[in-house]
């Protein structure tokens, strides 16, 4: 008999097993995929420190929070986490080039006592529970308005010149290059240094407006119009040209460094008003394209950002800005990349349904996610409102519209294909323990390699769909599974099982099928 004391020494048992019965013939079979579209769907949170949530904790603290987040989130369905890691120019992770944040330990440049890297402990925990971590960080506000105190490390500080102060604010002028440079370098490093799934950045490009305070870049604007070539742009299309370069150049240093790791953008909620473009919504408030100077559709059908989540926040029945007319507006347009929508919570839940005032618009709105034929997820603002259970938000999640286990969403854009199928599939019983084994498929490159695979189990007589998420049962990094125990008293049964490859991108491979008995 195993002894389940040691870990290792079971492992090693079950090798043994393996190898003495290699020469066993088991009948296994191929099973097919098709269309697993329905399968698939992002269901993330934001984390966020800038509402100082975490400040005056001590390490133990804030993981112990941290923890109680994600294993609640991930109770609920989530299958990834957006975590705010740079708010100002700082780093909520071990950087050579930015200072830690204040955020995390109430004074910018001072490192956490003890020692610990947030980001790092982020994407392992994270991982542990197949969820995928997203990097996320500003890439404009290099100030605050609470913050005064600066680490001499901080931007603000080396590079003065490269700032303007807006409304409380300071931000770094996405007319300079070198701020381009700046911030590309700063992504560089967390993408070649940690092993995130996604860098993602909020709607901060150049400030929201502020009454009567213009933006103070009327210098670069003229050197620009004094030394361009030809014909010069509006200066609102000038300032739509620097955010879209970086954009660009944003994009392009994530996937020099990491192909696999995706790029993703929340804009405001509203790209135009129809007062303004006759391919606008019915709206009336704050643009991303005007006022902003975020020219987010065209990223999207340049292929420059790999997902977008618009923000948006508001009720169904909002007098400036109509949720269901919202949803519908982006549907229609963003059409080149996966989209997501932003959902506040609160407001979702302090709203009453229209046509039914006895309840909230929860279901109301996640009705119109079905009938959206782009929208491929949902990422709530924010985490501790669905762990809190605001207005039974998190309920429902768990037990309505996140119960079943699904995959990412494809991004055949940056990988389509499923790695090969795993082979020499057994069943093995020690005698104490069940077990099914398999061999890894051989893969060259991370397009091919296998990261991850999944178990599906299906009672004698089921039909063996792979798309049916209900009948997932495991994910894991192993190449073995231990099968549930029979209860004593129990008679045998005949079950079914699948295991399925996945690769970076949780692109699927074929099922190999296996018939058990036990």
């Amino acid at each position: 008999m195993l002894k389940k004391s040691s870990k290792i020494y079971f492992l090693l048992s079950l090798v043994a097993v393996a190898l003495l019965l290699n020469s066993c013939k088991t009948k296994t079979s191929v099973v097919s995929l098709g269309d697993d579209t329905k399968k698939r769907e992002f269901r993330a949170a934001w984390i966020q420190c800038v509402n100082g949530q975490f400040q005056g904790m001590s390490t133990a603290e804030m993981q112990m929070n941290l923890l109680k987040q994600l294993n609640v989130l991930k109770s609920q369905g989530a299958n990834a986490i957006i975590f705010q890691v740079r708010p100002e120019c700082d780093a909520l992770y071990q950087s050579n080039i930015e200072p830690w944040s204040k955020f995390l330990t109430g004074k910018q440049g001072k490192a956490p006592e003890p020692f610990w890297d947030p980001l790092q402990w982020m994407i392992t925990e994270c991982h542990k529970r197949n969820m995928e971590l997203h990097a996320w960080i500003n890439p404009y506000r290099a100030l605050t308005k609470s913050t005064k105190d600066l680490a001499s490390n901080h931007i603000a500080v080396l590079h003065p010149e490269y700032c303007f102060k807006y409304d409380g604010l300071t931000i770094l002028n996405p007319a300079y290059k070198e701020c381009r440079d700046y911030t590309c370098k700063v992504v560089a490093d967390i993408v070649g240094r940690y092993d995130v799934d996604g860098i993602h950045i909020d709607d901060y490009f150049y400030p929201y407006p502020a009454g009567g305070q213009p933006i103070p870049d009327s210098n670069n604007y003229n050197y620009y119009v004094q030394h361009c070539q030809g014909q010069p742009m509006s200066l609102g299309d000038w300032r739509r040209n620097n955010v879209n370069i970086f954009i660009q150049q944003l994009s392009s240093t994530i996937k020099n460094v990491k192909p696999w790791v995706k790029f993703g953008v929340s804009p405001f909620g509203i790209y135009r008003n129809k007062r303004n473009d006759p391919n606008g919504s019915e709206t009336n408030g704050t643009q991303n394209y005007d006022d902003l100077y975020a020219d987010c559709l065209l990223w999207d059908k340049k292929g420059w950002v790999d997902y977008t989540v618009p923000q948006l926040y508001w009720q169904i029945g909002h007098k400036a800005a109509d949720y269901k007319t919202l949803i519908g507006w982006w549907d229609k347009n963003f059409t080149n990349r996966p989209l997501y929508i932003g959902e506040d919570i609160e407001r979702t839940v302090d709203n009453k349904d229209l046509s039914n005032p006895s309840q909230d618009q929860m279901a109301a709105k996640y009705q119109l996610h079905e009938k959206m034929k782009n929208v491929k997820g949902t990422v709530l603002w924010y985490s501790r409102r669905a762990v809190d259970n605001y207005g039974n938000y998190g309920n429902r999640l768990q037990q309505q519209y996140w119960n079943d286990p699904v995959l990412q969403p494809k991004m055949p854009f940056i990988d389509g294909k499923g790695p090969n199928e795993v082979s020499a599939l057994k069943f093995i019983n020690s005698g104490a323990d069940n077990v099914l084994f398999w061999t890894a498929p051989s893969g060259k490159n991370w397009k091919d390699k296998a990261v991850r695979y999944i178990i599906y189990r299906f009672k004698d007589g089921d039909k063996i769909d792979l798309n049916d998420q209900s009948k997932i049962v495991a994910y894991t990094t192993n190449t073995f599974y231990k099968l549930p125990a029979v209860p004593r008293g129990h008679k045998k049964q005949v079950l079914y099982y699948c295991v399925t490859a996945l690769d970076r991108m949780q692109n699927e491979s074929k099922g190999v099928k296996i018939k058990v008995k036990y």
